[in-house]
Protein backbone atom coordinates (compact mmCIF):
# COMPACT_ATOMS: atom_id res chain seq x y z
CA UNK A 1 0.00 0.00 0.00
CA UNK A 2 1.00 3.81 -0.65
CA UNK A 3 0.19 6.73 1.39
CA UNK A 4 -0.37 9.83 -0.98
CA UNK A 5 0.57 12.87 1.31
CA UNK A 6 -1.45 16.26 1.65
CA UNK A 7 -0.14 18.64 -1.04
CA UNK A 8 -0.41 22.12 -2.09
CA UNK A 9 1.17 22.69 -5.71
CA UNK A 10 1.65 26.07 -7.28
CA UNK A 11 -0.08 26.00 -10.03
CA UNK A 12 -3.21 28.72 -9.97
CA UNK A 13 -6.28 27.93 -11.87
CA UNK A 14 -10.12 29.22 -12.39
CA UNK A 15 -14.35 28.43 -11.82
CA UNK A 16 -16.08 27.36 -15.34
CA UNK A 17 -18.38 29.69 -17.20
CA UNK A 18 -21.07 26.66 -16.46
CA UNK A 19 -22.49 26.26 -13.07
CA UNK A 20 -20.08 24.11 -10.76
CA UNK A 21 -20.99 20.59 -10.01
CA UNK A 22 -20.21 19.01 -6.67
CA UNK A 23 -18.19 15.42 -6.46
CA UNK A 24 -20.64 12.93 -5.20
CA UNK A 25 -20.18 12.12 -1.26
CA UNK A 26 -19.78 8.43 -1.12
CA UNK A 27 -20.18 8.47 2.44
CA UNK A 28 -18.96 10.65 5.24
CA UNK A 29 -17.72 9.87 8.66
CA UNK A 30 -17.70 11.87 12.32
CA UNK A 31 -15.16 10.78 14.52
CA UNK A 32 -14.78 10.90 17.97
CA UNK A 33 -11.41 13.36 18.07
CA UNK A 34 -10.02 15.85 15.89
CA UNK A 35 -7.43 15.14 12.71
CA UNK A 36 -4.06 16.20 12.81
CA UNK A 37 -2.76 12.92 11.38
CA UNK A 38 -3.96 10.66 8.10
CA UNK A 39 -3.39 8.44 5.74
CA UNK A 40 -5.26 6.72 3.22
CA UNK A 41 -4.99 2.74 2.26
CA UNK A 42 -5.81 1.08 -1.12
CA UNK A 43 -9.48 0.21 -2.35
CA UNK A 44 -10.89 -2.15 -0.35
CA UNK A 45 -8.54 -1.70 2.92
CA UNK A 46 -8.13 0.45 5.92
CA UNK A 47 -6.87 4.16 6.71
CA UNK A 48 -6.32 6.02 9.57
CA UNK A 49 -7.64 9.81 11.56
CA UNK A 50 -5.67 10.37 14.47
CA UNK A 51 -4.90 13.19 16.70
CA UNK A 52 -1.96 13.36 19.42
CA UNK A 53 -3.89 11.30 21.88
CA UNK A 54 -6.60 9.14 20.13
CA UNK A 55 -6.51 7.45 16.83
CA UNK A 56 -9.00 5.94 14.51
CA UNK A 57 -9.07 3.06 12.04
CA UNK A 58 -11.74 2.97 9.41
CA UNK A 59 -12.80 0.86 6.20
CA UNK A 60 -12.40 2.37 2.94
CA UNK A 61 -15.59 0.87 1.26
CA UNK A 62 -17.97 2.03 4.38
CA UNK A 63 -16.36 4.58 5.97
CA UNK A 64 -17.26 2.49 9.08
CA UNK A 65 -14.74 2.98 12.39
CA UNK A 66 -13.44 -0.11 12.72
CA UNK A 67 -11.55 1.23 16.06
CA UNK A 68 -11.15 3.88 18.01
CA UNK A 69 -8.56 3.71 20.66
CA UNK A 70 -7.05 6.18 23.22
CA UNK A 71 -2.69 5.78 23.25
CA UNK A 72 -2.98 5.32 26.73
CA UNK A 73 -5.18 2.48 26.25
CA UNK A 74 -3.29 0.81 23.76
CA UNK A 75 0.71 1.39 25.84
CA UNK A 76 0.24 2.55 29.47
CA UNK A 77 3.23 4.92 28.88
CA UNK A 78 1.79 6.64 25.94
CA UNK A 79 -0.01 9.58 26.64
CA UNK A 80 0.11 12.00 23.38
CA UNK A 81 2.29 11.35 19.93
CA UNK A 82 4.96 13.15 18.78
CA UNK A 83 5.09 11.25 15.17
CA UNK A 84 2.85 8.63 13.36
CA UNK A 85 4.27 6.60 11.23
CA UNK A 86 1.99 3.67 8.98
CA UNK A 87 4.14 1.10 7.13
CA UNK A 88 1.29 -0.46 5.16
CA UNK A 89 2.82 -3.36 3.82
CA UNK A 90 3.71 -4.61 6.97
CA UNK A 91 -0.23 -3.63 8.46
CA UNK A 92 1.66 -1.48 11.46
CA UNK A 93 1.68 1.82 12.60
CA UNK A 94 4.56 3.30 14.59
CA UNK A 95 4.03 5.38 17.70
CA UNK A 96 6.51 7.91 19.09
CA UNK A 97 6.34 9.91 22.43
CA UNK A 98 9.25 11.87 22.51
CA UNK A 99 10.29 12.22 26.21
CA UNK A 100 14.10 14.31 26.55
CA UNK A 101 16.25 10.76 26.41
CA UNK A 102 13.61 8.49 27.38
CA UNK A 103 10.99 8.25 24.10
CA UNK A 104 8.65 5.76 23.97
CA UNK A 105 8.03 4.21 20.54
CA UNK A 106 5.00 1.60 20.56
CA UNK A 107 4.12 -0.69 17.58
CA UNK A 108 0.19 -1.60 16.65
CA UNK A 109 -1.86 -3.70 14.39
CA UNK A 110 -3.29 -1.10 11.97
CA UNK A 111 -6.45 -3.92 11.82
CA UNK A 112 -7.38 -4.41 15.48
CA UNK A 113 -5.41 -1.84 17.22
CA UNK A 114 -3.48 -4.32 18.91
CA UNK A 115 -0.29 -3.40 20.65
CA UNK A 116 2.45 -5.50 19.15
CA UNK A 117 5.25 -4.39 21.59
CA UNK A 118 6.87 -1.57 23.34
CA UNK A 119 9.90 -0.46 23.60
CA UNK A 120 12.94 2.48 24.86
CA UNK A 121 15.35 0.92 24.02
CA UNK A 122 16.39 3.01 20.38
CA UNK A 123 16.16 6.80 21.46
CA UNK A 124 16.30 9.75 19.06
CA UNK A 125 14.36 7.34 16.39
CA UNK A 126 11.90 8.70 13.71
CA UNK A 127 10.70 8.31 10.21
CA UNK A 128 14.07 8.28 8.53
CA UNK A 129 15.19 6.07 10.78
CA UNK A 130 13.13 2.89 10.27
CA UNK A 131 12.72 0.62 7.24
CA UNK A 132 10.37 -2.62 6.50
CA UNK A 133 12.17 -4.86 4.62
CA UNK A 134 9.25 -7.26 3.71
CA UNK A 135 11.23 -10.73 2.39
CA UNK A 136 11.95 -11.37 6.36
CA UNK A 137 8.71 -9.45 7.90
CA UNK A 138 11.15 -6.87 10.08
CA UNK A 139 12.32 -3.63 10.88
CA UNK A 140 15.76 -2.31 10.45
CA UNK A 141 16.00 0.19 13.21
CA UNK A 142 18.77 3.02 12.96
CA UNK A 143 20.01 4.74 16.13
CA UNK A 144 23.48 5.96 17.49
CA UNK A 145 24.49 2.12 18.38
CA UNK A 146 24.28 0.80 15.25
CA UNK A 147 21.59 -0.56 13.08
CA UNK A 148 19.09 -3.57 14.93
CA UNK A 149 16.91 -5.65 12.83
CA UNK A 150 13.75 -6.53 15.00
CA UNK A 151 10.71 -9.12 13.94
CA UNK A 152 7.54 -6.80 12.79
CA UNK A 153 5.10 -8.63 15.05
CA UNK A 154 6.96 -9.21 18.70
CA UNK A 155 9.82 -6.31 18.14
CA UNK A 156 12.52 -9.41 19.22
CA UNK A 157 15.84 -8.06 18.22
CA UNK A 158 17.42 -10.85 15.46
CA UNK A 159 20.85 -8.86 15.42
CA UNK A 160 22.66 -5.41 15.42
CA UNK A 161 25.56 -4.21 13.29
CA UNK A 162 27.77 -1.10 13.10
CA UNK A 163 29.58 -2.44 10.29
CA UNK A 164 26.48 -0.42 8.01
CA UNK A 165 26.18 3.02 9.23
CA UNK A 166 23.00 4.70 8.79
CA UNK A 167 19.45 3.48 8.09
CA UNK A 168 18.44 1.87 4.91
CA UNK A 169 17.34 3.33 1.43
CA UNK A 170 16.14 2.04 -1.35
CA UNK A 171 17.10 -1.70 -1.26
CA UNK A 172 16.92 -4.64 -3.48
CA UNK A 173 16.58 -8.91 -2.74
CA UNK A 174 18.77 -11.04 -4.14
CA UNK A 175 18.01 -14.37 -5.26
CA UNK A 176 20.39 -15.61 -2.05
CA UNK A 177 18.18 -14.25 0.44
CA UNK A 178 20.13 -11.13 1.37
CA UNK A 179 20.07 -7.58 0.15
CA UNK A 180 22.28 -4.85 -1.30
CA UNK A 181 21.05 -1.39 0.10
CA UNK A 182 22.50 2.29 0.28
CA UNK A 183 22.42 4.07 3.69
CA UNK A 184 21.23 7.26 4.27
CA UNK A 185 22.18 9.70 7.37
CA UNK A 186 18.93 11.32 8.69
CA UNK A 187 19.74 14.86 9.54
CA UNK A 188 19.23 14.92 13.36
CA UNK A 189 21.91 11.99 13.68
CA UNK A 190 24.19 14.03 12.17
CA UNK A 191 26.03 14.74 15.22
CA UNK A 192 25.60 11.13 16.14
CA UNK A 193 27.30 9.34 13.52
CA UNK A 194 31.15 10.16 13.64
CA UNK A 195 33.16 8.47 10.75
CA UNK A 196 29.79 8.18 8.76
CA UNK A 197 30.32 7.09 5.29
CA UNK A 198 28.42 6.71 2.33
CA UNK A 199 27.96 2.93 2.11
CA UNK A 200 26.65 0.65 -0.65
CA UNK A 201 26.40 -2.75 0.51
CA UNK A 202 25.78 -6.12 0.77
CA UNK A 203 23.97 -7.48 3.58
CA UNK A 204 23.34 -10.56 5.07
CA UNK A 205 20.24 -10.71 6.84
CA UNK A 206 20.69 -13.53 8.86
CA UNK A 207 23.14 -11.75 10.85
CA UNK A 208 23.80 -8.43 9.47
CA UNK A 209 27.32 -8.73 8.39
CA UNK A 210 28.40 -7.54 5.06
CA UNK A 211 29.23 -9.52 2.00
CA UNK A 212 30.86 -6.38 0.56
CA UNK A 213 30.64 -2.82 0.56
CA UNK A 214 31.75 -0.18 -0.95
CA UNK A 215 31.46 3.77 -1.07
CA UNK A 216 29.02 6.18 -3.52
CA UNK A 217 28.91 9.58 -4.09
CA UNK A 218 25.96 12.46 -3.54
CA UNK A 219 22.95 12.14 -1.07
CA UNK A 220 20.41 9.65 -1.58
CA UNK A 221 16.70 11.67 -0.80
CA UNK A 222 13.28 10.64 -0.79
CA UNK A 223 10.54 13.14 -1.41
CA UNK A 224 9.65 14.82 2.17
CA UNK A 225 6.18 14.11 1.76
CA UNK A 226 4.85 12.06 -1.32
CA UNK A 227 8.03 10.06 -0.60
CA UNK A 228 8.99 9.38 -4.14
CA UNK A 229 12.78 8.07 -4.51
CA UNK A 230 14.93 10.28 -6.26
CA UNK A 231 17.29 7.35 -6.94
CA UNK A 232 17.21 3.83 -8.22
CA UNK A 233 19.04 0.44 -7.73
CA UNK A 234 19.12 -2.32 -9.63
CA UNK A 235 21.41 -5.27 -10.36
CA UNK A 236 22.28 -8.52 -13.08
CA UNK A 237 24.67 -11.24 -12.93
CA UNK A 238 28.00 -9.19 -13.23
CA UNK A 239 26.81 -4.89 -11.95
CA UNK A 240 24.88 -3.17 -9.85
CA UNK A 241 23.61 -0.02 -11.03
CA UNK A 242 23.03 2.79 -8.65
CA UNK A 243 21.45 6.02 -10.61
CA UNK A 244 22.17 8.67 -7.99
CA UNK A 245 23.38 12.18 -10.00
CA UNK A 246 24.09 10.22 -12.59
CA UNK A 247 25.05 6.68 -12.89
CA UNK A 248 27.83 4.46 -10.54
CA UNK A 249 28.40 0.71 -11.66
CA UNK A 250 29.64 -1.86 -9.12
CA UNK A 251 30.91 -5.44 -9.57
CA UNK A 252 27.92 -7.71 -8.11
CA UNK A 253 30.16 -10.03 -6.74
CA UNK A 254 33.10 -7.66 -4.91
CA UNK A 255 31.51 -4.60 -4.54
CA UNK A 256 34.04 -3.21 -6.40
CA UNK A 257 33.44 0.10 -7.94
CA UNK A 258 33.61 -0.28 -12.06
CA UNK A 259 33.17 3.32 -13.09
CA UNK A 260 31.23 6.48 -12.40
CA UNK A 261 29.73 8.99 -13.80
CA UNK A 262 28.31 10.77 -10.72
CA UNK A 263 28.57 14.09 -9.14
CA UNK A 264 27.47 15.62 -5.77
CA UNK A 265 25.07 18.33 -6.06
CA UNK A 266 23.35 20.52 -3.47
CA UNK A 267 19.55 21.87 -4.59
CA UNK A 268 19.39 24.22 -1.91
CA UNK A 269 20.75 26.77 -3.52
CA UNK A 270 18.39 26.49 -6.30
CA UNK A 271 15.64 27.71 -3.43
CA UNK A 272 15.95 28.92 0.34
CA UNK A 273 13.77 27.00 2.84
CA UNK A 274 11.16 28.66 4.74
CA UNK A 275 11.25 30.23 8.05
CA UNK A 276 8.82 28.03 9.38
CA UNK A 277 9.49 24.42 7.81
CA UNK A 278 10.19 21.77 9.52
CA UNK A 279 11.17 19.61 6.12
CA UNK A 280 11.91 21.06 3.00
CA UNK A 281 13.25 19.88 -0.26
CA UNK A 282 14.20 21.05 -4.07
CA UNK A 283 13.08 18.57 -6.63
CA UNK A 284 13.73 17.92 -10.41
CA UNK A 285 16.00 21.27 -10.59
CA UNK A 286 18.83 18.24 -12.47
CA UNK A 287 17.21 16.80 -15.28
CA UNK A 288 17.88 12.92 -15.27
CA UNK A 289 20.33 10.57 -17.02
CA UNK A 290 19.32 9.77 -20.95
CA UNK A 291 20.80 5.98 -22.29
CA UNK A 292 20.69 5.35 -25.80
CA UNK A 293 21.84 2.32 -26.84
CA UNK A 294 25.45 2.01 -25.45
CA UNK A 295 25.41 5.93 -24.21
CA UNK A 296 24.81 7.24 -21.52
CA UNK A 297 24.57 11.37 -21.31
CA UNK A 298 24.70 12.96 -17.76
CA UNK A 299 24.19 16.74 -16.59
CA UNK A 300 26.93 17.23 -14.37
CA UNK A 301 25.82 19.89 -12.25
CA UNK A 302 28.65 20.14 -8.95
CA UNK A 303 28.67 23.74 -8.55
CA UNK A 304 26.73 26.53 -9.92
CA UNK A 305 30.21 28.07 -12.24
CA UNK A 306 30.84 24.65 -13.66
CA UNK A 307 27.81 22.80 -15.80
CA UNK A 308 28.41 20.84 -18.35
CA UNK A 309 27.19 17.23 -20.21
CA UNK A 310 29.21 14.73 -20.49
CA UNK A 311 28.70 11.58 -22.60
CA UNK A 312 29.90 8.08 -21.65
CA UNK A 313 29.94 4.64 -22.56
CA UNK A 314 27.76 2.42 -21.17
CA UNK A 315 29.40 -0.78 -20.95
CA UNK A 316 33.02 0.64 -19.82
CA UNK A 317 32.22 3.83 -17.91
CA UNK A 318 34.49 5.58 -20.58
CA UNK A 319 34.43 9.39 -20.95
CA UNK A 320 33.62 10.17 -24.57
CA UNK A 321 33.13 13.66 -24.50
CA UNK A 322 32.37 17.15 -22.15
CA UNK A 323 29.96 19.75 -23.51
CA UNK A 324 31.26 23.59 -23.34
CA UNK A 325 30.47 24.60 -20.11
CA UNK A 326 26.83 25.55 -19.44
CA UNK A 327 27.05 29.20 -17.65
CA UNK A 328 25.11 30.76 -14.90
CA UNK A 329 22.37 27.68 -15.13
CA UNK A 330 21.07 27.35 -11.69
CA UNK A 331 18.59 24.23 -12.72
CA UNK A 332 18.39 22.00 -16.09
CA UNK A 333 15.27 20.60 -15.16
CA UNK A 334 14.81 18.62 -18.62
CA UNK A 335 16.94 17.09 -21.15
CA UNK A 336 16.03 14.50 -23.93
CA UNK A 337 18.29 12.74 -26.56
CA UNK A 338 16.66 13.56 -30.53
CA UNK A 339 17.56 12.51 -34.05
CA UNK A 340 21.52 13.23 -33.13
CA UNK A 341 20.72 16.02 -30.64
CA UNK A 342 21.01 16.24 -26.67
CA UNK A 343 18.16 19.36 -26.17
CA UNK A 344 18.26 20.85 -22.55
CA UNK A 345 15.35 23.04 -21.04
CA UNK A 346 17.53 25.82 -19.21
CA UNK A 347 15.53 27.29 -16.07
CA UNK A 348 11.86 27.20 -15.52
CA UNK A 349 9.50 25.32 -13.32
CA UNK A 350 11.12 23.07 -10.02
CA UNK A 351 8.88 21.25 -7.22
CA UNK A 352 9.73 22.24 -3.76
CA UNK A 353 8.06 19.98 -0.58
CA UNK A 354 7.75 21.33 2.40
CA UNK A 355 6.25 20.46 6.21
CA UNK A 356 5.55 23.50 7.29
CA UNK A 357 4.66 23.68 11.14
CA UNK A 358 2.89 27.23 13.24
CA UNK A 359 1.58 27.43 17.01
CA UNK A 360 -1.29 29.41 17.78
CA UNK A 361 -2.92 30.15 21.49
CA UNK A 362 -6.24 29.57 22.39
CA UNK A 363 -7.76 31.90 24.68
CA UNK A 364 -7.79 29.38 27.58
CA UNK A 365 -3.77 29.37 27.55
CA UNK A 366 -3.78 26.32 25.64
CA UNK A 367 -1.35 25.83 22.71
CA UNK A 368 -2.58 24.08 18.97
CA UNK A 369 0.28 22.88 16.50
CA UNK A 370 -0.79 22.75 13.15
CA UNK A 371 1.19 20.94 10.19
CA UNK A 372 0.78 21.93 6.79
CA UNK A 373 1.90 20.14 3.74
CA UNK A 374 2.91 22.29 1.11
CA UNK A 375 4.34 21.42 -2.49
CA UNK A 376 4.40 23.96 -5.07
CA UNK A 377 6.14 24.45 -8.87
CA UNK A 378 8.55 27.97 -8.45
CA UNK A 379 10.44 29.44 -11.18
CA UNK A 380 13.71 29.70 -11.75
CA UNK A 381 16.06 31.46 -13.91
CA UNK A 382 17.94 31.98 -16.06
CA UNK A 383 16.34 30.40 -19.14
CA UNK A 384 16.65 29.19 -22.15
CA UNK A 385 16.65 25.88 -24.65
CA UNK A 386 19.47 24.77 -25.95
CA UNK A 387 20.86 21.69 -28.04
CA UNK A 388 24.13 19.87 -28.48
CA UNK A 389 25.45 17.37 -30.89
CA UNK A 390 24.99 13.47 -29.24
CA UNK A 391 28.25 12.91 -31.56
CA UNK A 392 30.57 15.31 -30.36
CA UNK A 393 28.88 17.52 -27.73
CA UNK A 394 29.12 21.05 -29.74
CA UNK A 395 26.43 23.37 -29.50
CA UNK A 396 23.85 23.21 -32.42
CA UNK A 397 21.38 25.73 -31.72
CA UNK A 398 20.07 27.92 -28.89
CA UNK A 399 16.57 29.17 -29.39
CA UNK A 400 16.49 33.39 -28.00
CA UNK A 401 12.73 33.01 -27.89
CA UNK A 402 12.63 31.51 -24.41
CA UNK A 403 14.98 34.04 -23.10
CA UNK A 404 12.04 35.73 -21.17
CA UNK A 405 10.54 32.93 -19.62
CA UNK A 406 9.30 29.52 -19.45
CA UNK A 407 7.32 26.94 -17.30
CA UNK A 408 9.11 23.48 -18.76
CA UNK A 409 9.37 21.32 -21.76
CA UNK A 410 8.72 17.70 -22.43
CA UNK A 411 9.21 15.49 -25.76
CA UNK A 412 6.72 13.87 -27.54
CA UNK A 413 5.08 13.13 -30.87
CA UNK A 414 8.68 13.64 -32.36
CA UNK A 415 8.83 17.11 -31.41
CA UNK A 416 9.76 19.14 -28.55
CA UNK A 417 6.69 21.19 -26.76
CA UNK A 418 8.05 24.42 -24.62
CA UNK A 419 5.59 27.10 -22.98
CA UNK A 420 6.52 30.58 -22.15
CA UNK A 421 3.83 31.21 -20.46
CA UNK A 422 1.78 33.04 -22.88
CA UNK A 423 2.44 30.66 -25.95
CA UNK A 424 2.34 27.28 -26.68
CA UNK A 425 5.39 26.12 -29.28
CA UNK A 426 6.75 22.80 -30.73
CA UNK A 427 9.51 22.62 -32.42
CA UNK A 428 11.38 20.06 -34.55
CA UNK A 429 14.91 18.57 -32.87
CA UNK A 430 16.88 20.88 -35.32
CA UNK A 431 15.02 23.64 -33.51
CA UNK A 432 13.06 24.70 -36.22
CA UNK A 433 9.67 26.38 -35.01
CA UNK A 434 6.45 24.37 -35.98
CA UNK A 435 4.08 26.17 -34.61
CA UNK A 436 3.47 29.10 -31.73
CA UNK A 437 0.28 29.26 -29.87
CA UNK A 438 -0.71 32.43 -28.39
CA UNK A 439 -3.19 30.95 -24.85
CA UNK A 440 -4.77 34.00 -24.78
CA UNK A 441 -8.01 32.15 -25.74
CA UNK A 442 -7.74 29.69 -23.01
CA UNK A 443 -9.29 32.04 -20.50
CA UNK A 444 -6.77 30.74 -18.10
CA UNK A 445 -4.39 33.30 -17.76
CA UNK A 446 -0.78 32.38 -17.84
CA UNK A 447 0.48 28.89 -17.89
CA UNK A 448 2.69 27.61 -15.38
CA UNK A 449 2.96 23.82 -16.32
CA UNK A 450 2.71 22.19 -19.35
CA UNK A 451 1.97 17.93 -19.37
CA UNK A 452 1.39 15.70 -22.17
CA UNK A 453 -2.15 13.80 -22.13
CA UNK A 454 -2.61 11.23 -24.93
CA UNK A 455 -2.59 13.43 -27.88
CA UNK A 456 -2.94 16.69 -26.00
CA UNK A 457 -0.88 19.04 -24.31
CA UNK A 458 -2.88 19.92 -20.82
CA UNK A 459 -1.62 23.26 -19.94
CA UNK A 460 -2.10 24.24 -16.07
CA UNK A 461 -2.53 27.84 -16.17
CA UNK A 462 -3.16 30.58 -13.65
CA UNK A 463 -7.23 30.63 -13.83
CA UNK A 464 -7.40 26.89 -14.83
CA UNK A 465 -6.87 23.99 -17.22
CA UNK A 466 -7.06 24.06 -20.82
CA UNK A 467 -5.72 21.10 -23.59
CA UNK A 468 -4.36 21.65 -26.91
CA UNK A 469 -3.58 19.42 -29.60
CA UNK A 470 0.21 17.71 -29.25
CA UNK A 471 0.24 17.95 -33.40
CA UNK A 472 -0.98 21.20 -34.32
CA UNK A 473 -1.21 23.13 -30.91
CA UNK A 474 -5.28 24.17 -31.58
CA UNK A 475 -7.61 24.54 -28.66
CA UNK A 476 -9.56 21.35 -27.72
CA UNK A 477 -11.06 22.29 -24.62
CA UNK A 478 -10.90 25.15 -21.56
CA UNK A 479 -12.23 24.54 -17.73
CA UNK A 480 -11.88 27.32 -15.65
CA UNK A 481 -12.05 27.28 -11.49
CA UNK A 482 -11.37 29.48 -9.10
CA UNK A 483 -7.42 30.61 -7.65
CA UNK A 484 -6.37 27.35 -6.91
CA UNK A 485 -3.69 24.74 -7.21
CA UNK A 486 -2.78 21.74 -8.59
CA UNK A 487 -2.69 19.34 -6.00
CA UNK A 488 -2.28 16.02 -7.80
CA UNK A 489 -2.30 14.03 -10.88
CA UNK A 490 -3.54 10.20 -11.49
CA UNK A 491 -3.90 9.34 -15.63
CA UNK A 492 -6.74 11.63 -16.46
CA UNK A 493 -7.32 13.23 -13.30
CA UNK A 494 -6.14 16.50 -12.47
CA UNK A 495 -7.07 17.78 -8.41
CA UNK A 496 -6.87 21.13 -7.85
CA UNK A 497 -7.09 22.95 -4.07
CA UNK A 498 -7.44 26.72 -3.15
CA UNK A 499 -5.55 28.00 -0.42
CA UNK A 500 -8.36 27.61 1.36
CA UNK A 501 -8.47 23.71 0.77
CA UNK A 502 -11.68 23.88 -1.51
CA UNK A 503 -10.74 21.40 -4.33
CA UNK A 504 -11.70 20.53 -7.74
CA UNK A 505 -11.15 17.19 -9.69
CA UNK A 506 -10.42 18.32 -13.87
CA UNK A 507 -10.76 15.10 -16.23
CA UNK A 508 -8.24 16.44 -18.42
CA UNK A 509 -10.29 14.25 -21.57
CA UNK A 510 -12.95 17.35 -21.07
CA UNK A 511 -11.52 19.83 -18.61
CA UNK A 512 -14.78 19.33 -17.20
CA UNK A 513 -14.53 18.86 -13.33
CA UNK A 514 -16.76 18.62 -10.11
CA UNK A 515 -15.85 20.57 -7.24
CA UNK A 516 -16.01 20.27 -3.10
CA UNK A 517 -16.12 23.20 -0.93
CA UNK A 518 -13.62 22.30 2.54
CA UNK A 519 -12.78 23.96 5.64
CA UNK A 520 -9.64 25.45 6.29
CA UNK A 521 -6.84 23.55 6.99
CA UNK A 522 -9.01 20.46 5.64
CA UNK A 523 -6.30 17.80 4.10
CA UNK A 524 -6.70 15.63 1.14
CA UNK A 525 -5.96 12.48 -0.49
CA UNK A 526 -6.59 11.41 -4.40
CA UNK A 527 -6.39 7.35 -4.44
CA UNK A 528 -3.83 5.89 -6.73
CA UNK A 529 -6.48 4.83 -9.24
CA UNK A 530 -7.90 8.70 -9.48
CA UNK A 531 -11.41 7.69 -8.68
CA UNK A 532 -11.75 9.18 -5.01
CA UNK A 533 -10.56 11.91 -2.88
CA UNK A 534 -10.84 11.49 0.92
CA UNK A 535 -11.11 14.87 2.95
CA UNK A 536 -10.06 15.20 6.43
CA UNK A 537 -11.41 18.36 8.28
CA UNK A 538 -11.96 18.44 11.90
CA UNK A 539 -13.43 15.54 13.09
CA UNK A 540 -14.96 14.43 9.81
CA UNK A 541 -13.60 12.23 7.01
CA UNK A 542 -15.50 12.41 3.99
CA UNK A 543 -15.02 10.30 0.35
CA UNK A 544 -15.64 11.72 -2.74
CA UNK A 545 -16.51 10.58 -6.46
CA UNK A 546 -14.27 12.71 -8.78
CA UNK A 547 -16.19 11.63 -11.74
Amino acid sequence: MTLRHTVLLAALISVPALAQEEMPTVWTTRLDHKIQYCGTGDAGGLSYAASDKEISVFDNETGKVVWTKAYKDIAPKLRKIDELIPFWESDCVFLFDRKMGKDQIAVIDLKTGQSLWTTDVYQNVGEENVAYIKERDGFAICNKEGMHFVKARTGEELWTTVAFRGSIGRYVPTPDGNIIAVNLLPGGLAAIFAGFKAQIAKINMDNGSLEWDSQYIGIPERKVLTGEYLYSLDFDQDRVYLRLNGMQVFDYKTGAKLWTAAFDFTPDRVKGKPMNAVKWGVYGAVAEPVVVGDDLFVLDCSNRKNQYVKKYDRKSGKLLWTSPEIPDARAIPNMYVIDGLVVLQIGGQVETQALLKSTSSGADGSTTVTYTSRIEYENVKPYGVKALNATNGSIAWESERFKKGITNMFAGNGKIHVCSGKALYAMDPAGKELYEVPLGDDNIGNAVLIMQHNDKVAIVGEKGISTHGLADGKLVNSGKYKASTLNDRVGNMALMQTDKEDIAAFDLDSCKFLAYNARKDAMNTLTNDGQYVYVYEKKDVTKLKTH
